[in-house]
């Protein structure tokens, strides 16, 4: 008996761009088709970097009009995804007191020290399993706190970027387990808050909301939403809220035999499905992250920062007069002496917005390498080194697992840098297939799906991603150059 097709509205925010996107669910198939995009950069107030809440409220609010207008009001189902560590703070009347931070604020600066001193560094990793980054939820919390911040004083709840809008479709607070636990605040052997760290840090518990597992229907659109749409009251689910949750949930792994993935775009997470945490002495050195994932998983990795840099250079150059496409740029990188240079992407001093190709130039220095002049070079050497550092990154979680990866999985818009998914086949040693571009949305569709019932596992969404989506291999090519250029990055790294 084939199964009836049925409409999903997905809400994929990005640090540089949000989409609204409409999904058809068929029984073996999904077709997507992207109703509204707009531009999501962050924005300075009075010095700090904020996000701009109402204005991309607004442009949520018009791609849904415009998917429910598409599809008659036929709407199974509404989800929300985005990046994580980053909230708002919500009044004892519900409404948001300020707009919410970017990560990339230097508010956090000396935060992780601090919470070592008064915690323990050890201690933190142990109830956390996450990988320590300034921007973490528990450091920006920190920073208020140590500030005497008032807006913390006022606030009565919580809630992750995702959940946070969700929150102003629905009315229902909650905290989606995939972007609870990138926070830093949650206790991943027991999937709840970590009572203990917000004690000893001074944090306020109470602000914190329940934490809802991936694929519950958490409630509906409000009357005012509904009306506001012209719509029924469609239902709203907590899918894997964190976008990279959703994109591994569409990787189209089948029964191959050990494989990764690599969810690349301005963020690079590479890792592997587990079945529960791996807290250990080499987690706790190789700084290797236990975050939630779908389906009862965890997924074990390591966040790189990925094509940020790239990202950055370009903006810089064309606030400097040349405004070159990410088509032109990689051509010029193409083309480029290899090997010029060696960086670590995911070093503290490329984390702020600005002055990249400066900011490089000046790591190139401390390290001992020669300054890069030339444009294609640079964005060649960020290249491969996001690639030597991807190859670095999977032997040690083929340590850490005990287990030998044959395939890496890539899925995101970075795939669309073929130069880049090259690379990493050549650094890795491994076949890289890539696909699908709109993992995230995909996984934010399907995990729709699955919350309402019309598909029933894990199995059947990889089985329509593979259906629904054309992949590209990529297989290593001068292998042995590579292995030595990663003796040299490893040193750098």
């Amino acid at each position: 008996m084939q199964m009836e097709s049925k409409r999903y509205i997905a809400v994929d925010l990005g640090a540089e761009s949000g989409r609204v996107m409409l999904g058809t669910v068929s029984q073996d198939k999904v077709v997507l088709e992207e109703v509204h995009r707009f531009g999501n950069g962050p924005i300075e107030v009075d010095g700090s970097l904020h996000w701009d809440f109402a204005k991309t409220l607004a442009e949520i609010k018009a791609g849904i009009k415009k998917a429910v207008q598409q599809t008659g009001g036929e709407v199974a189902c509404i989800g929300v995804d985005s990046w994580g560590v980053d909230f708002g703070l919500l009044d004892a009347e519900g409404w948001l007191l300020e707009d919410p931070y970017n990560y990339r604020d230097s508010r956090t600066d000396g935060m992780l020290e601090k919470a070592f001193e008064i915690v323990g560094k050890r201690a933190i990793y142990d109830r956390t399993g996450i990988q320590f980054m300034q921007l973490n939820t528990l450091y920006q919390l920190l920073a208020m706190q140590q500030s005497g911040d008032p807006v913390l004083k006022q606030a009565q709840t919580l809630l992750f970027t995702a959940d946070l809008y969700a929150y102003h479709l629905c009315g229902k607070p909650y905290a989606e387990y995939s972007l609870a636990s990138t926070s830093q605040l949650l206790d991943m052997k027991t999937g709840q808050w970590a009572d203990d760290l917000f004690e000893k840090l001074k944090l306020p518990r109470d602000i914190m909301p329940p934490v809802t597992q991936p694929g519950t229907v958490v409630g509906e659109l409000t009357e005012a939403a509904a009306a506001e749409f012209s719509s029924p009251r469609i239902p709203v689910a907590a899918i894997g809220s964190h976008d990279t949750a959703s994109a591994v949930a569409a990787v189209p792994a089948s029964g191959e035999g050990g494989w990764a993935y690599l969810s690349c775009g301005t963020w690079s997470l590479l890792g592997v499905e587990i079945a529960a945490p791996v807290i250990n002495d080499e987690t706790f050195d190789y700084q290797f992250t236990n975050e939630g994932g779908v389906d009862g998983t965890i997924r074990l990795l390591k966040n790189i920062m990925g094509l940020w840099l790239v990202q950055e250079c370009r903006r810089q150059w064309q606030t400097e007069g040349q405004d070159l496409s990410y088509a032109e740029i990689t051509q010029m990188a193409r083309n480029a002496t290899p090997f010029a240079a060696y960086i670590d992407p995911s070093h503290s001093d490329f984390l702020s917005p600005g002055q990249m190709p400066e900011k490089i130039n000046q790591y190139l220095a401390k390290t001992g390498q020669d300054k890069i002049n030339d444009k294609g070079t640079m964005i060649r050497s960020i290249l491969e080194s996001l690639a030597l550092n991807y190859a670095w990154v999977l032997q040690q979680i083929e340590d850490l697992t005990g287990n030998p990866i044959e395939t890496l999985h890539l899925v995101g818009g970075g795939i669309q840098n073929q130069l880049l998914c090259q690379f990493t086949a050549d650094a890795t040693g491994k076949k890289v297939v890539a696909g699908p571009i709109e993992a995230t949305a995909t996984g934010n569709i399907l995990m729709q799906a699955k919350a309402t019932g019309q598909v029933e596992s894990m199995q059947q969404i990889r089985q329509i991603v593979r259906n629904s989506f054309d992949v590209k291999e990529y297989l290593p090519k001068d292998i042995s150059v590579w292995q030595a250029q990663s003796e040299k990055y490893k040193p750098i790294s």
